[in-house]
Parts: structure tokens; sequence; C-alpha cells
């Protein structure tokens, strides 16, 4: 599965951009690959993130603001106040090569 990380390119709120920024980092730092979605370009994409959040996971007010994250078609969550997207967790077998991710609940 491909990790894909939501994100607003044009997004003019600092805080939007740094969370983007953080989770962006935290994938390149740890050689995990992803796929960056911008949905101020795609009207497309932005319709499936918003459809593929769950319900309780979706604000009281508003739409779901960037950067959300997937694993595949997995809601995964959005970047908040942890140092790293709680739903991936690496798993290498002792050995060099690919590492694999998945999605976790979180608690």
């Amino acid at each position: 599965m491909v990790i894909r990380v939501f994100i607003a390119s044009s997004s003019g709120f600092v805080a939007i951009k740094k969370k983007q920024q953080d989770v962006v980092r935290f994938l390149e730092a740890n050689k995990i690959e992803f796929e960056e979605v911008d949905i101020t370009m795609s009207e497309e994409q932005r319709q499936w993130m918003y459809k593929n959040i769950p319900p309780e996971k979706k604000p009281a007010q508003g739409n779901p603001l960037p950067p959300q994250i997937f694993n595949g078609d997995r809601y995964c969550g959005q970047k908040t106040s942890c140092s790293a997207p709680r739903c991936i967790r690496g798993q290498q077998n002792g050995r060099a090569g690919p590492i694999k991710f998945e999605c976790t609940p979180e608690h």
C-alpha cells in the first residue's frame, strides 16, 4: 500500500503549512515512500479525501483540514501534536530492504 498525504499547497495558514511540512519531513527522514496529493489542484481528490474520512473523525463544523494521511484507502488520521503520524509503523525483518507500513488504531 502507498502512504498518501493529502496537502493544500496554496494554504494561507502557517499552522497548516507547518503540519504538512512535519509529516513530509518525517516520511522523508525515515525513507518512507509516500505520495503527496494536493487537494487544491484536484476537486476529485479533495472529494475523495472528504468522503473517505470516517464520520467520527470529521470536525463538528466545516471540512477536514490537511494534512490527512491514508495508507492505501485506509484512513490513518491527521497530523496533530505528535512527532510522527501514529498510523505509520515500520516493519523490517532485521535485514536491508523496503519497509512495509500499515495503519494501526489511534489511541
